[in-house]
């Protein structure tokens, strides 16, 4: 009898850890679909929008994305030195995406609309860094790391709803400011439904962010070389995950239904991917696992070049989408094993130097597109860099074996 209460008790508690981890995962998905899909990449869909409204130019779209992207880097930097309880923070992120992505339907003209997407790529950065951190560490406590993957399918859900929606704006003839001001309440109402388990820890035990006790450890060569490669990966994507909508209204017919779908095509691929992220071993090595997800995205990118067409775009899309966000995860992964004791630091330096590769992209493919006339140019430098990303990995790995 006694050792039938025990059982049963043991199988309880393993459905109870089991709970909570599922819980803290999809709050983890929830937090970044909202501060990553929609807080950053919402600018995607409505960017052609913004156009036809005649509110700004490609150069200007251009470098409100910059300076979005720009945002994003500071706040990786500022992520580094903040201290403070993760999931305090992480709720200031959501209720400033809020606000900021409804501002930009309020607000009206090219400065207010810098300063607010300046202002969500901070907000955005402070969401990914500590819920990234603060996930994996509850996961990991309820011994359930392998749930990691479930966190990074927010960002693809949040650009597949965005996007879908933004389709159907489009053909309701609903006006930019309309967009960003229906994306804000969407936001809300997401935030909404994981605040409570998002939950701040009592004074007496919060921690400013899991692990981020001890000396910092230094930045050895293997160190360096993996945070350099992370930035390649910021740089390889986003002129393809900015313009992507605009690319394929050149290409393709005018009148085509085909342009405002890839971006969902896009975020469903990034959804799928993370999801499959789960299934790997938390065993391989992270760095070959790198290697594999920028070769895939370097193909990606290609494809748009070579193949121009609705199969072409439809499968370089989903294709720059199934790693997107399992790149992220692999990262973070490789940040905790290179400085256990002091991760959410690292992951910040290592989302910081991808931020400067985000920030690299936007200027270039407008100053390329203005000496060519086209997008090709720039992506293929988006290409050759992913497979710069690959070398790195692979040289990192023959130098620095893991230890089994």
């Amino acid at each position: 009898m006694d050792h039938t209460l025990s059982s049963s008790s043991a199988l309880s508690a393993v459905q109870h850890k089991r709970a909570a981890a599922w819980r803290v995962a999809i709050a983890g998905m929830v937090a970044l679909s909202v501060a990553m899909g929609i807080g950053r990449f919402a600018f995607t869909p409505i960017l052609p929008m913004m156009l036809h409204d005649g509110s700004l130019t490609l150069a200007q779209g251009s470098w409100l994305a910059t300076g979005n992207y720009l945002g994003y880097f500071v706040g990786a930097l500022a992520c580094m030195a903040v201290r403070g309880d993760a999931a305090r923070l992480i709720r200031t992120g959501l209720i400033a995406t809020v606000l900021l992505t409804a501002g930009m339907g309020v607000l009206q003209g090219q400065p207010a609309w810098l300063v607010l997407r300046f202002a969500a790529g901070m907000a955005s950065a402070l969401v990914f860094v500590f819920t990234a951190g603060w996930c994996l560490h509850k996961l990991t406590e309820l011994g359930h790391a392998a749930l990691g993957g479930i966190i990074f399918c927010g960002p693809g859900l949040g650009i597949v709803i965005p996007g879908l929606a933004a389709s159907g704006m489009v053909a309701l003839g609903w006006h930019a400011t309309s967009a960003w001001i229906a994306f804000g309440v969407l936001s809300a109402l997401l935030s909404a439904a994981v605040w409570s388990t998002i939950e701040p820890e009592a004074r007496s035990h919060a921690a400013s962010a899991p692990a981020a006790s001890g000396t910092t450890p230094g930045l050895d060569l293997p160190t360096t070389a993996v945070t350099l490669a992370y930035g390649l990966a910021g740089f390889g994507y986003i002129i393809t995950a900015t313009f992507l909508p605009v690319i394929a209204r050149k290409v393709l017919p005018a009148g085509s239904v085909w342009p405002d779908l890839f971006w969902p095509m896009f975020g469903a691929g990034v959804a799928l991917g993370a999801f499959l992220s789960t299934r790997i071993s938390l065993a391989r090595d992270n760095r070959v696992l790198l290697a594999t997800a920028y070769a895939m995205q370097a193909v990606a990118v290609t494809v748009s070049i070579v193949w121009p067409t609705v199969p072409g775009l439809a499968l370089s899309s989903t294709l720059l989408g199934l790693p997107f966000t399992a790149i992220t995860l692999f990262a973070m992964r490789e940040a905790r094993r290179l400085w256990p004791h002091a991760a959410p630091r690292l992951m910040g330096l290592m989302t910081a130097v991808y931020g400067i590769g985000q920030i690299v992209g936007p200027p270039l493919a407008n100053r390329l597109f203005a000496a060519t006339g086209g997008f090709n140019a720039s992506l293929a430098v988006a290409a050759v860099s992913l497979m710069v990303g690959v070398t790195t990995f692979a040289a990192v790995k023959r130098a620095a074996p893991v230890r089994a």
